[in-house]
């Protein structure tokens, strides 16, 4: 265990360095947008945390597919911890997304003109629902099965919701278009490394969710212990 914390030592000063780093890009070198101000600053986090969110329920659909092969509790803890992590950053990418919306398109949540905002909440949803399954079913081994069916089935939406802007007519801009992103390479540079950053720190928060995971699993496995002797 002790060498377990000391792997995640090193990721962690490195996530919190990149944070600080991104967060002098993006307020002091990235210069400010000419249309939209200083609020354009919101992108380079609604992106970065819409990308870690989309990921992390990604991680939950592959941990799923692996737990299903292997039935390694492992698997199950991975994917339960992504979904977690996954929820808390997608719900950050709709907050940051209506502050930008508020002065750029004079609403908090535009539903009737921006679809993709209807699909994320959908895509919440349907993750909240992920943690209600597995709180409801009490036999570990069947909850690791229908959490893992489940969290397959529900990364649909991911994918949808990413292409909704493609194929729907939406308010929300296209980052990366075929003419290119728009962007001049100090924001190109600037975003790419809150990308990097946002996306390391998701790991750190996978390694600290799962050891608490494994480190619950050694207090019931010492509670039916001493119950047993």
């Amino acid at each position: 265990m002790m060498k377990s914390i000391w792997k995640a030592g090193p990721l962690l000063w490195l996530s919190a360095l990149m944070i600080i780093t991104a967060l002098c890009l993006v307020f002091l070198y990235a210069p400010t947008e000419r249309t939209m101000g200083d609020v354009q600053r919101i992108f380079y986090f609604h992106v970065s945390s819409a990308w870690v969110g989309f990921f992390a329920f990604f991680v939950t659909f592959f941990a799923g597919i692996a737990y299903l092969r292997t039935k390694k509790r492992l698997w199950d803890i991975v994917g339960h911890s992504s979904s977690e992590i996954g929820i808390v950053f997608t719900s950050m990418a709709v907050l940051t997304g209506s502050i930008w919306a508020k002065p750029t398109w004079n609403a908090w949540y535009p539903w009737e003109q921006e679809p993709r905002l209807i699909l994320v909440s959908i895509l919440l949803l349907i993750y909240f629902a992920y943690h209600m399954l597995r709180a409801f079913v009490r036999e570990s081994e069947q909850r690791a099965r229908f959490a893992a069916v489940y969290g397959i089935v529900a990364f649909v939406g991911v994918p949808l919701t990413f292409m909704s802007i493609r194929w729907w007519q939406s308010l929300h801009p296209v980052v990366f278009a075929s003419k290119g992103s728009g962007l001049t390479p100090p924001m190109l540079w600037t975003f790419l490394f809150c990308l990097l950053s946002f996306t390391i720190l998701y790991f750190v928060f996978l390694i600290q969710r799962c050891r608490l995971s494994i480190l619950a699993d050694q207090v019931e496995d010492l509670k039916r212990r001493v119950l047993h002797e």
